[in-house]
């Protein structure tokens, strides 16, 4: 819809595929030059391009040939992402779209507020001033159709259509997983233990099915975008490998639609969630307990708390010293006057 409006008709056209249109591309042979030629078509919107399994041979015939240019998108994010491997290698630019971040965020809900440009030492009234806005991000999450919508029965419908239109497309369609009570259970208890350790033999016990197949539906998962694990930080690649992942998911109101969790673990996730878009990052534990919730390329310590306090902010410094980081930072809910205290708002 963007596009519609934003675009020129005459330099672009939309297709948004359904099973009878998608016949026209299923036909066994490719368009006649003559359509190729036609200027509706020289740069083309093709969406839900899943549902055309021969596709990329047809996108390469018609650049190669008659320099037809495509953008393409798709809801069922795994199975595009293996469908165009090989056929067109050199000619595409692959982008990936994540739920907005709050400066996004404040731009759908048409804010003329702009965010601070430091990112400590925030002043009481600029808090004050964006938190209304960021309980809301927090709450209902960041998909756009969820942001635009007004009321709170239409944001709850939103997000339940979004996670069923996931679990129809992407599971039951593409995942062809012969028990959907099993993963479904599993999708379930995976939101119970966000920002925890996973151990997938406990996993594997509660829902009475192999390892394999915890594994196998944690590949899935986080390859569709639902999930993201990340490994604790260590020096030795090693170590990450063996040692247990975090798990987190792509939305806090998507989330918190899914299970009723504690503020706390629905601020964490959100906080991960824009961490993932500044580089890699990892997480810190020590056997007694010591912990750095997030390190981002391993230079930056982030802790996340509701409420920060002059002990956490004592802590985070020993433990960041210790690993050589270079900067780290408290990551607050509530206003605090401490230093290296940051928001959620302006990360």
């Amino acid at each position: 819809m963007y596009l519609e409006k934003s675009l020129s008709t005459k330099r672009i056209t939309i297709f948004r595929f359904s099973r009878s249109i998608a016949s026209f591309f299923l036909m066994g042979s490719y368009p006649a030059p003559s359509i190729a030629y036609n200027s509706y078509l020289r740069n083309s919107c093709l969406d839900e391009i899943q549902l055309i399994k021969n596709l990329p041979s047809i996108v390469k015939y018609l650049y190669d040939h008659y320099q037809v240019k495509f953008f393409l998108t798709g809801s069922a994010s795994f199975y595009l992402k293996n469908l165009f491997s090989e056929s067109l290698a050199g000619r595409k630019f692959i982008f990936e779209l994540f739920p907005l971040t709050f400066k996004e965020f404040l731009i759908f809900k048409g804010s003329k507020f702009r965010l601070p440009k430091e990112l400590k030492n925030v002043s009481r009234v600029t808090f004050e001033l964006f938190l209304p806005l960021y309980e809301e991000y927090l709450t209902w999450g960041a998909f756009p159709g969820v942001v635009l919508k007004s009321s709170k029965k239409a944001k709850e419908k939103a997000l339940d259509d979004i996670f069923s239109s996931y679990f129809q497309k992407e599971i039951i369609q593409l995942g062809d997983f012969k028990d959907i009570k099993l993963i479904r259970d599993f999708v379930l208890l995976l939101a119970q233990r966000v920002g925890s350790k996973l151990d997938i033999s406990k996993i594997a016990s509660e829902l009475s099915t192999s390892r394999p197949t915890i594994y196998e539906y944690l590949a899935f998962l986080e390859g569709t975008y639902f999930i993201k694990t990340i490994r604790p930080f260590s020096k030795s690649r090693d170590v990450e490998i063996k040692s247990a992942p975090k798990l987190y998911f792509c939305d806090s109101g998507l989330l918190g639609r899914i299970a009723k969790l504690e503020e706390g673990k629905l601020f964490e996730n959100a906080i991960f969630n824009i961490l993932k878009l500044r580089g890699n990052v990892n997480y810190y534990q020590r056997k007694t307990g010591v912990e750095i919730d997030f390190i981002l390329d391993k230079k930056s310590a982030f802790e996340v708390k509701l409420g920060a306090t002059r002990q956490d902010l004592k802590r985070i410094a020993k433990v960041a010293s210790s690993l050589e980081l270079s900067q780290y930072f408290l990551v607050a809910k509530n206003y605090s006057q401490l230093e290296n205290v940051t928001y959620g708002f302006n990360l």
